[in-house]
């Protein structure tokens, strides 16, 4: 969806080949098979910082504190083409009030996610991310179906 959006943004043609995962996706691309891709930016960290991938830009309005170096979409020329990767952590209604429970522990939020182990902490930052709170999360995932949807349906997108 991403490469559509740019695509439609830019009025760049592109051939786009499907695939099931980000694993196969950078495998490609690392093996010069595919020339651009628009994987989320924590899965490109290892292969941008080791030199195997190029980032042109983030497609986010601000930089990237992993990757300061990396300009903004806006400012390498193509500006609006935002396409910030979120996560939610979702729950059945009949837990609702355990997430009130659980963001309230201590008084307050942690701040980054802890994906690495102890040991491996250097990394976990490479993730960070905001939380928000649920009523936020669910504003914020109605603004992105509101966006999406028209230019899932004018792509002609069908799940397989």
């Amino acid at each position: 969806m991403c490469l559509v959006y740019f695509a439609n943004k830019t009025g760049t043609q592109m051939q786009f080949v499907p695939y099931r995962g980000a694993a196969p996706v950078m495998q490609d691309l690392l093996a010069g098979q595919i020339d651009l891709s628009c994987p989320e930016a924590g899965q490109t960290l290892p292969q941008f910082r080791t030199g195997g991938i190029k980032a042109f830009a983030v497609l986010t309005g601000k930089r990237w504190f992993a990757a300061p170096d990396v300009p903004t979409i806006d400012e390498a020329g193509v500006p609006g083409v935002h396409f910030p990767f979120w996560h939610g952590l979702w729950a059945p209604r009949a837990h609702e009030g355990r997430d009130r429970q659980a963001q309230g522990r201590g008084g307050r939020q942690p701040r980054r996610c802890e994906r690495a182990q102890a040991p491996d902490r250097a990394r976990s930052r490479d993730c960070a991310g905001e939380l928000q709170a649920p009523d936020a999360l669910a504003a914020y995932h109605k603004a992105e179906l509101e966006k999406w949807w028209p230019i899932i349906k004018s792509a002609n997108v069908k799940q397989p």
